[in-house]
């Protein structure tokens, strides 16, 4: 039996049998417990005692800079973008206040289901998308950029814990649609994309600023430490156009390519003296306010960017050449019968014979077989010189992107068919801007001046390409083609002498001029008129080109000459340009109209 002790009779014992238990220590822990407890104390201080080292000397700079991580963050103030105008200062793109709206998604998500539903609304978004925009892990996301004000005040106005809302700007464009192709755009980052905003960008962005700021937990500023850097905004430019003359060549281009159920057409009005550019614009267009319609093929500047075969416009500088080289006069006399011509294994054709005509008439009637015999005239590198002089095949004489060099193949390469049919326009490719450019010297005494985007203070000097008797000859000759017996008497506008040219080309479908279907071939053709005005003393040329009209006709007399005659009306009062021929002249038979192709 063992012994059993009582505290209360320390004196005394009693056997029992239960097992013997040795006594407690005096402070009630035994032995064992006491330095295991003991060991982890030590083992705990001198863990903190590390832990504080480490924070302290060791990663102390990591610890900071995770810190101002969170507190202080690096600001870059946008800067205004720079004012385009026009040349007499009517505003076309422009910076307009608005507010980048940024959340913090820990936050925001937890906004009560009804003031969600709210926000999505003021943004303009479904509320799934809100609220899967606001399942990111990350602490700023972007909700939405260039937010109008009046759109971000309200949404501020929710009190959504996490919602914010930044200064920023955004473009505007007042003209819209009619300027778009021109213009272009810029996207929400300040940098321009299309046009204009794309070519000027470096005149036109300036340079952000840079602030440093403290924030609170609730990502708002407490603190503005430093100002490093202020914005500086973007330099204004003024444009050579006019947006009067502008909108008279949308509206009326508009009006064509709608009537005759065009795939599209373009416009283009230069100054004579200056080589500036009045006016320059392409239906279908975009409205670049609308970010959904800043995309696609129809952004693109078709009157610079796009090259065609140019047709009958072309045979002037032809027959110019065989004058300026004395080969012939204008009214040297021509055999065109039997309207039928055969080069190797090609045969080319007048849409109707014509027999003798004078080279003048060559022009008035646009025979084909006349131009390609005077071409036969000539050697292959002086229509090759004449052509690179106008500009063709070279890049444009002003910096626009994506403007196209067109198509001029080396004259060493052409074989006799190849010179005859580009004598008329068919196998080489232009912009309609070439194009145009390419009748100054006829509207000139002439020369030819560079083409410039943007205002001139003082014309720049012009280059010689054929002589001022040649250039004459053919302004009266270009005149007779407007007339009653020419192919273009839709050009006519009452009051004032007009000169020009059409033309009227098969369009390439897939490197062939038709397309055969079910044994028949379908064409597609181009319908252009380049021509100035007044023919006493030029001070405009237009060129219109309306691509693939459908709706059953197709010459140039028919689809462009009208679009040339209503916009020199309009632009010869716009300009205050003085009649210079009495308002009955305008004679327009019927059927005078057609040309070769």
């Amino acid at each position: 039996m063992g012994t059993v002790y009582f505290p209360e009779e320390s004196g005394k014992a009693r056997t029992e049998g239960a097992s013997h238990t040795p006594p407690p220590t005096g402070k009630g822990f035994y032995p064992t417990r006491s330095r295991v407890v003991m060991f982890l104390l030590f083992l705990s201080f001198f863990s903190l005692i590390g832990g504080a080292l480490w924070l302290q000397a060791i990663s102390s700079k990591r610890l900071q800079d995770r810190g101002k991580a969170y507190s202080v963050k690096e600001l870059k103030p946008m800067a205004m973008r720079g004012k385009i105008m026009d040349r007499d200062g009517a505003l076309l793109a422009s910076d307009i206040p608005a507010s980048a709206i940024s959340a913090d998604p820990d936050e925001a998500r937890s906004a009560p289901k009804e003031k969600r539903m709210a926000l999505a609304r003021l943004l303009d978004i479904s509320l799934q998308r809100l609220d899967a925009r606001l399942k990111s892990n990350a602490q700023f996301v972007y909700l939405k950029r260039q937010v109008d004000q009046d759109v971000a005040n309200a949404i501020l106005k929710l009190g959504i814990n996490g919602i914010r809302a930044s200064k920023e700007y955004k473009r505007s464009y007042p003209e819209g649609e009619i300027f778009s192709h021109l213009i272009g755009f810029a996207n929400v980052d300040n940098a321009g994309k299309a046009g204009i905003e794309l070519a000027a960008q470096n005149i036109l962005a300036g340079t952000a600023g840079h602030r440093r700021v403290i924030r609170d937990v609730r990502g708002r500023i407490v603190e503005d430490t430093q100002a490093v850097r202020d914005p500086v905004d973007g330099g204004d430019i003024v444009l050579s156009v006019n947006s009067r003359l502008q909108y008279i060549a949308f509206r009326e281009l508009k009006d064509a390519v709608t009537r005759q159920r065009a795939n599209s057409g373009s416009a283009v009005v230069l100054d004579v003296r200056s080589g500036e550019v009045l006016a320059m614009t392409n239906y279908p267009g975009y409205d670049p306010n609308v970010v959904t319609q800043r995309e696609g093929e129809h952004v693109r500047n078709r009157a610079l960017t796009d090259a065609y075969e140019p047709g009958s416009t072309l045979k002037p500088f032809t027959v110019a050449l065989a004058m300026d080289k004395r080969k012939v006069t204008p009214k040297t006399t021509i055999q065109t019968a039997p309207g039928k011509l055969q080069i190797g294994k090609a045969t080319i054709e007048d849409a109707h014979p014509h027999g003798a005509l004078s080279v003048s008439q060559i022009i008035e009637k646009s025979s084909n077989v006349g131009t390609v015999k005077l071409a036969m005239m000539m050697k292959a590198h002086d229509m090759w010189n004449l052509f690179e002089a106008l500009g063709f095949g070279t890049q444009a004489s002003m910096e626009f992107p994506g403007a196209t060099r067109g198509k001029l193949r080396p004259y060493k390469s052409w074989q006799p068919i190849e010179q005859a049919t580009m004598s008329y326009g068919h196998g080489i490719d232009v912009s309609l801007t070439q194009l145009a450019r390419a009748y100054m010297p006829f509207a000139r005494r002439g020369d030819i001046v560079p083409l410039s985007l943007y205002r001139l203070d003082v014309p720049p000097a012009g280059r010689q390409v054929i002589s001022e008797k040649t250039a004459l000859e053919m302004r009266h000759i270009l005149e007779k083609a407007t007339g009653p017996d020419g192919t273009a008497p839709k050009a006519q506008v009452r009051g004032y002498r007009v000169a020009g040219k059409t033309g009227t080309s098969y369009k390439r479908i897939d490197g062939r001029y038709f397309r055969e279907v079910n044994g028949r071939k379908l064409r597609k053709y181009v319908a252009s008129f380049v021509g100035f005005a007044p023919a006493s003393q030029p001070r405009v040329i237009v060129a219109v080109m309306i691509d693939e009209p459908s709706n059953g006709r197709h010459y140039g007399g028919d689809i462009a000459a009208p679009v040339f005659s209503r916009i020199v009306r309009d632009a010869m009062g716009l300009l205050e340009i003085a009649p210079d021929s009495p308002v009955t002249d305008v004679v327009i038979p019927q059927d005078a109209t057609k040309e070769s192709i």
